[in-house]
């Protein structure tokens, strides 16, 4: 498929001026860049924006290409040369030395929009907020749009101007010294960080950087039934984008504190219940708590120690939606410590019945010294 004039590219006429050139790619650039666009063919439409502002903002890469098109002297623009190469495998010096001699290893363009960075932050919450969910409010510290030039960088009543030390190019001449001999290679302006232009005065609350640090408050939603380590995102709520992109998301990472009442495995919550040997025994109901209220739980004749019953429904709703968890029930048998003698007469008469012949033995020390005094 033949290539489009870049001109046409551009929407600029040939006798165009640099920054006439430079205006139009970058309102291009912003509404076909792949950070803002999420079109069909979007990503297509910004590289080729970008190849032809890239030959037509060289004056002598224009200069060539107004004479002999896109076939350009020495093989065409817009290309890595000697067929595509890829000397990236070199390292810097050798990759800065190709770039010179054969106009590969294009570069990022400066002026392009750039999503803002994305921020994280770390939300403890009890372990009822979780299950129920709630609304919060934190205060962060970031990086928001400065108030007193709107990310522009300039103090207001002010313009940019041309840098003057690349005088509008975006980078600069460089040579150094490598074992092929002193080389001639270009540089990304320091003063202008290839914008190509300066402020005639920064903004005086930012100093030209275009954002502040402030602390802000944000309003959080925790999701019901949020567990720990879970996040979600909070988009726009990053860091301002540069060059008009959109600014970066939040996220909020959650840290839930443990329950008093419950042991928590994913949406299912577990409970101990402590019963005594009559109950065990004989059976008996018991009064559980739930994540809402109390319930009766029958407890049959014979449960042994360890007996688990579940209750379907009972524990935490699934973050995402998916129906509820359950309530796990674990039973412990506790025996007793002190008892009297009558109740020591009733367990020896059961264990009599039972068929068990007992052996006795103290609970404790003073148990102990006393029957060796009686001679027991």
């Amino acid at each position: 498929m033949a290539k489009r004039d870049y001109y046409e590219v551009l929407g600029v006429s040939k006798d165009a001026s640099k920054d006439e050139i430079k205006k139009a790619y970058r309102k291009l650039s912003k509404k076909y860049h792949p950070d803002i666009n999420k079109e069909e063919g979007a990503d297509a439409k910004f590289k080729e924006i970008s190849e032809a502002y890239e030959v037509l903002s060289d004056e002598n890469k224009r200069a060539n290409y107004d004479q002999f098109g896109h076939d350009g002297p020495q093989g065409g623009f817009g290309g890595q040369g000697f067929g595509g190469q890829d000397f990236g495998g070199f390292g810097g010096g050798f990759e800065d030395i190709f770039s010179s001699f054969f106009g590969g290893g294009r570069q990022r363009d400066p002026n392009a929009p750039r999503k803002g960075d994305d921020l994280q932050y770390t939300m403890t919450v009890t372990f009822e907020e979780a299950v129920f969910g709630t609304d919060k409010e934190i205060s962060i510290r970031k990086d928001v749009t400065c108030h007193t030039c709107d990310g522009e960088g300039a103090k207001p009543g002010t313009k940019k101007k041309t840098c003057h030390y690349c005088n509008g190019s975006g980078h600069v001449a460089v040579e150094q010294n490598t074992i092929l001999g002193r080389v001639r290679t270009e540089k990304v302006c320091p003063v202008c960080s290839g914008s190509g232009q300066e402020f005639e005065e920064p903004c005086p609350t930012c100093h030209g950087k275009g954002t502040e640090n402030k602390t802000v408050k944000i309003n959080v939603t925790v999701p019901e039934g949020v567990d720990n380590e879970q996040q979600i995102r909070l988009a726009g709520e990053g860091a301002p984008g540069e060059n008009g992109g959109p600014q970066g998301d939040l996220y909020i990472v959650f840290r839930v504190k443990p329950s008093e009442t419950f042991e928590r495995d994913g949406d299912d919550i577990y409970f101990l219940q402590s019963i005594s040997i009559a109950q065990a025994t004989l059976g008996d109901e018991v009064k559980v708590p739930t994540l809402k209220g109390h319930v009766m739980l029958a407890i049959p004749a014979g449960t042994q120690s360890g007996k688990q019953f579940r209750l379907k429904e009972k524990g935490i709703k699934n973050v995402h939606g998916y129906g509820y968890g359950d309530l796990f029930v674990n039973v412990k048998v506790v025996t007793p410590t002190k008892i009297n003698e009558r109740q020591k007469e009733l367990l020896r008469e059961f264990a009599e019945i039972d068929g068990e012949s007992l052996s006795e033995q103290p609970s404790n020390f003073k148990d102990k010294a006393k029957r060796f005094f009686k001679g027991e």
